[in-house]
């Protein structure tokens, strides 16, 4: 008997909280703040979810933020997530959360944070939850604006424990934002970057050697380069592939061409990961599944890549 994957135990180490806004949440809060989508229904919704690349989907992952204001919103968002977390047999997570999409919009940061962070205690308290909070700057933006942002979060500190760079990859390396993590590394936040999605893998290296990165986000174009896989191999550093993620925004047209097995067999540290699951078409468990319909993935390579996840998270794991 195969084993059965929803019960896996899982840690989760590349989620965006704001890509798993489902369409039918998207629209009660919309109702409940008053503001008018551009779709008629759920319906409409999910069937502009067809995207030709990342920019595409940042457009629609943007627009659909706008409903978030008040801090029961982010409870309400965070929560949602979490419940899919305990269904799936996800004890650990790491969420990202990109303060700038918010705040950008005249919501402060104190009610951003309060509603995330009501939601994480309350199932760490209520089914044992372990976690650690990311906080994430956009990088199609300035390294004065991140700086502001960081600033902003200060007085919040003690909820989160990494930083992370996200948003648009081409034309951004992580080396625009090298002054930025200096100093939150000197700070004690530990550091992660998305590099090598769409950008090349000089953007890897730079993530490595400019952000002092302890894992990076996505990572797959280090295939690229075989002196990359090798430093990747020798100082097992973890990368946070999310597989279906990568089919809906072309980084492969298939995920019969996905790499994660073989890096996994090639003795790089990979994890599975949803990424922004709402948009995507699937959480933990599903992503697992097909990795496992589509690649040929055995029981034993699912086990190494759940315990990869949580060999490489950033606090203790339950």
């Amino acid at each position: 008997m195969s084993l059965d994957l929803n019960a896996l135990k899982k840690s989760e180490l590349h989620i965006h909280l704001e890509g798993s806004l489902e369409p039918d949440l998207m629209f009660r809060l919309a109702k409940r703040n008053g503001i008018a989508l551009p779709y008629a229904n759920v319906e409409s919704l999910r069937a502009a979810y067809d995207f030709n690349n990342l920019q595409d989907f940042l457009d629609l992952y943007y627009r659909g933020a706008q409903v978030l204001l008040q801090e029961e919103d982010f409870y309400d968002l965070t929560r949602a997530y979490l419940d899919r977390c305990r269904a799936q047999n996800v004890t650990h997570v790491e969420p990202f959360f990109d303060p700038q999409t918010h705040t950008d919009r005249g919501v402060s940061m104190a009610t951003v944070i309060g509603g995330i962070t009501r939601a994480l205690k309350e199932a760490k308290a209520e089914w044992g939850l372990s976690y650690g909070l990311i906080l994430c700057f956009l990088r199609h933006l300035s390294e004065d604006e991140a700086q502001h942002t960081l600033d902003a979060a200060l007085p919040f500190r003690e909820h989160f424990v990494g930083i992370g760079l996200d948003s648009s990859e081409q034309g951004h390396p992580p080396s625009k934002f090298k002054y930025v993590f200096a100093r939150g590394r000197d700070m004690g936040l530990l550091p992660v970057a998305h590099a090598g999605e769409e950008g090349p893998p000089s953007y890897i290296w730079e993530a490595l050697d400019e952000l002092g990165v302890v894992r990076v986000d996505h990572g797959v174009r280090a295939t690229e380069d075989p002196d990359l896989i090798e430093r990747l191999r020798r100082d097992q550093i973890p990368l946070t592939v999310c597989p279906l993620s990568n089919i809906r925004l072309k980084v492969y047209e298939s995920l019969k061409q996905h790499p994660i097995l073989d890096l996994l067999e090639d003795g790089l540290k990979v994890t599975v990961n949803s990424d922004d699951p709402a948009y995507f078409g699937g959480y933990m468990t599903e992503n697992f599944e097909a990795l496992r319909a589509q690649l040929g993935m055995t029981d034993d390579q699912a086990e190494r890549l759940a315990r990869n996840g949580f060999d490489a998270a950033l606090v203790p794991t339950t």
